[in-house]
C-alpha cells in the first residue's frame, strides 16, 4: 500500500541540529531526530528515527533525503505516514522548510514537541556522555532575554468570561473520550501521580465558543504564565497573547500559585473552551506542558 493511500498517522516531532560531540574533524556533530507525536490515540510505542549528518552536508538537500528515508522506515515499521510535521527551533525553518516541500508534510513551526524534548533528554542523560569527544551543552537554544511583548487576542477571539480551574490527573487521563470539538491531548508523564491537581483555565462564549476554539487551535498553544499583571498564552515558537488582566495583587497571588501548581504537576496546565459553565461538551481542549530552557 501506498504512502498516499494509507490512514495517516500521529504528526512527527523533528530536531535537526548539532550536538555537544565534537568529530574528529574538530567540528560538531550535526543529528536528525524524529519522533511521532505520543497521544491517547497514537500507537503505545512512538516512531523514533535518527540520522547523523556530516557537518559539512548540513543543507535542506540532505534532510529532504532523510525526512524520505524516515517515511520509508516508519512505513516498513506499520506506521502511518504524517500529515505535520512540527520543527522545534525557529533557527531550523527555513531549512526545514525548504526540506518539506513537495513530501506532502504541512510545517508547523511549534513548541509543541513534548515526546520529542523527553527523547533529547534522555539522550543528553544516558546516550552523548558516553561518546568520544562529549562535551557539556545545551539541550536548547538559549532563551531569549527578553521575551517577545505579548498582544491582545483579537476581537473575534475572546469570550465572556473565564475562571482558574483545576482537574485531576486521573480525570485528564480519560480526556480521549471526552466530547471536544478541537481536541490537543498530550501523553501524561508516567511517574504522574493520578491524584496530582493539574491548573489550568476555563473560558467561556456562549456564541463563539466553537470559533474560538478553532482559530486557538492553529496557535499551537504551550504554556501558561502570569506576568506583568497579565495571564498570557505562550504558543507556537515565540507567541504571546494576553487572555486577561488581573489587579496587582490577585495578579502576583496568581503567578506564584500557578507556578507551584504546574511544578506539583510535572509542568502540566490546560485549556478548555466552553459554550457555558454547564454545557456538557468542550468546544476547545488542550493538554499544555512546561519546557525546558536550556
Amino acid at each position: 500500500m501506498s504512502a498516499a493511500m494509507q490512514v495517516a498517522g500521529p504528526d512527527w516531532e523533528l530536531d535537526y541540529y548539532s550536538r555537544p560531540i565534537l568529530e574528529a574533524d574538530g567540528k560538531k556533530r550535526w543529528e536528525l531526530l524524529i519522533c511521532s507525536t505520543a497521544t491517547s490515540q497514537a500507537p503505545a510505542v512512538p516512531f523514533r528515527w535518527v540520522r547523523d549528518c556530516p557537518a559539512s552536508s548540513v543543507n535542506s538537500q540532505w534532510l529532504r533525503g532523510a525526512i524520505e528515508a524516515a517515511l520509508e522506515a516508519s512505513a516498513e515499521q506499520g506506521y502511518g505516514p504524517p500529515r505535520r510535521l512540527r520543527c522545534w527551533r525557529g533557527s531550523m525553518r527555513t531549512m526545514v522548510q525548504r526540506a518539506a516541500e513537495g513530501l506532502g508534510l504541512e510545517l508547523v513551526p511549534s513548541r509543541r514537541c513534548y515526546g520529542l524534548v523527553e527523547w533529547l533528554q534522555e539522550r543528553q542523560m544516558n546516550v552523548y556522555p558516553l561518546e568520544p569527544g562529549y562535551m557539556a551543552g545545551p539541550l536548547a537554544p538559549a532563551p531569549q532575554p527578553i521575551p517577545p511583548v505579548a498582544v491582545p487576542l483579537p476581537e473575534a477571539a475572546r469570550g465572556d468570561s473565564w475562571s482558574w480551574a483545576t482537574l485531576s490527573a486521573e480525570a485528564l487521563s480519560e480526556a480521549a473520550g471526552w466530547e471536544i470539538a478541537f481536541p490537543g491531548l498530550v501523553a501524561l508523564p508516567a511517574q504522574l501521580d493520578p491524584t496530582t491537581p493539574v491548573p489550568g483555565i476555563r473560558l467561556f462564549s456562549r456564541r463563539r465558543a466553537l470559533a474560538i476554539a478553532g482559530w486557538l487551535s492553529g496557535l499551537e498553544p504551550v504554556r501558561l504564565e502570569v506576568c506583568s499583571g497579565q495571564l498570557v498564552l505562550e504558543a507556537g515558537l515565540e507567541d504571546r497573547w494576553i487572555l486577561a488582566r488581573l489587579p496587582e495583587q490577585e495578579a502576583q497571588a496568581a503567578a506564584a500559585a500557578l507556578a507551584q501548581a504546574r511544578e506539583r504537576a510535572g509542568g502540566l496546565q490546560f485549556i478548555a473552551i466552553q459554550a457555558s459553565e454547564e454545557a456538557p461538551a468542550l468546544d476547545g481542549f488542550w493538554l499544555l506542558r512546561d519546557l525546558p530552557d536550556g
